[in-house]
C-alpha cells in the first residue's frame, strides 16, 4: 500500500486537541497537493492542517460541547501528546483549550487522502531521518505497528473505527490488537458498555457514567440536542435511519445501517449488536 511522507511538526497550543485529532505544520506545504481527495485545509496565519488519524476513535472531550466520562478521554490525549514528546501541557480551567506547552516537535505522518473535510487521513509516527519527507512509502503491518495509532489501541485508549478506505491487512492487525487489550481489560474495555444493554434517559448519561463507541456516543447526544434531552428510544432508531450510517458487517459480509445494528431490550436499554472492529463505515 503506498503512501505519501509528510514530516513537519505537531502543535497544540492554542487548541483544543483530543485523543485522535491534533494540528500538524508540513515542512514542505506543496507536499499536500500530492494527497488524493479535497484539498487540505490550512489555518491561515500558521497554516496548520488537522490530521484525522485513521483506524482509532478516542472518547470524545468536546463534541457539540459535550465529552464522553472524562477519565479515559483525557488519558488519551495526555498519552497521544506524550507519544509525540509534546510537554509541559498547560490546560485552560475548563480543559477545553491548550494554553501554553511545548509543542512544534517534529514527526512525520504517512497518508494517501483526505476526507470530506479536508483533512488527512493518517498514520502518525516521530521523527526518523531514514525517511525522505515527501517520499512515496510501503506501508505494511510491520511499519504500521511503529505508528502512534497502533499504540493507541494496544494501550485500550481508542477504539478501532474503520473506514472504507483502510486496506484488508491492516484493517485485521488493528482489529487483532484491540481483541486483545479488550481480553486484558486495558483502557476503557474495563468499562466498555457498547455491546452490552445501557440505559439512556439523559445527557449525563454518556457524558458522565457510560463508556461507549465515540461514533454511537455522537449519535446519541446529535438525538438528544434535537430532542431537548429527551431519549426516547423509537425515536432514536428513527433518527438513526434518517440519518444513515451505511456499514459493512464483516463477520457476515453483510451490508446495512447503523440503526439496524442497535438492540432494545423490553426495558428499553440498548446496545450495539457487534463488535466495533467487526464493523466498517462507508464513505
Amino acid at each position: 500500500m503506498t503512501f505519501r511522507v509528510i514530516k513537519g511538526t505537531f502543535h497544540v497550543v492554542g487548541f483544543s486537541p483530543d485523543g485522535d485529532s491534533i494540528k500538524f505544520k508540513a515542512l514542505d506545504e506543496a507536499n499536500w497537493a500530492l494527497l488524493e481527495g479535497k484539498k487540505v485545509q490550512l489555518t491561515k496565519k500558521t497554516r496548520y492542517a488537522q490530521l484525522r488519524i485513521e483506524a482509532i476513535d478516542t472518547l470524545e472531550t468536546h463534541f457539540s460541547n459535550h465529552h464522553q466520562p472524562p477519565q479515559f478521554a483525557n488519558l488519551a490525549i495526555d498519552r497521544l501528546l506524550a507519544f509525540l514528546g509534546i510537554t509541559d501541557v498547560v490546560w485552560n480551567a475548563s480543559r477545553t483549550r491548550v494554553t501554553s506547552a511545548k509543542d512544534g516537535t517534529e514527526g512525520f505522518i504517512v497518508s494517501r487522502t483526505t476526507e470530506v473535510n479536508g483533512r488527512p487521513v493518517c498514520f502518525i509516527f516521530g521523527p526518523n531521518p531514514d525517511i525522505q519527507d515527501g517520499q512515496e512509502i510501503f506501508v505494511d503491518t510491520k511499519m504500521a505497528k511503529k505508528s502512534v495509532n497502533y499504540q493507541m489501541l494496544k494501550e485500550g485508549l481508542a477504539y478501532p473505527t474503520f473506514y472504507d478506505g483502510l486496506f484488508y491487512d491492516l484493517r485485521q492487525q488493528f482489529a487483532t490488537q484491540a481483541q486483545k487489550a479488550r481480553k486484558k481489560k486495558k483502557g476503557v474495555w474495563s468499562v466498555d458498555t457498547t455491546n452490552s444493554f445501557f440505559q439512556v434517559t439523559k445527557l449525563d448519561d454518556v457524558t458522565e457514567t457510560h463508556v461507549l463507541l465515540p461514533k454511537l456516543f455522537r449519535r446519541i447526544v446529535s438525538y438528544l440536542l434535537q430532542a431537548n434531552g429527551v431519549f426516547d428510544v423509537q425515536q432514536f432508531l428513527a433518527y438513526l435511519k434518517k440519518n444513515s450510517d451505511r456499514v459493512l458487517v464483516l463477520n457476515k459480509l453483510h451490508f446495512t445501517h447503523l440503526d439496524n445494528l442497535i438492540e432494545v431490550d423490553p426495558t428499553g436499554k440498548i446496545r450495539l449488536t457487534e463488535k466495533p472492529e467487526e464493523l466498517v463505515f462507508l464513505a
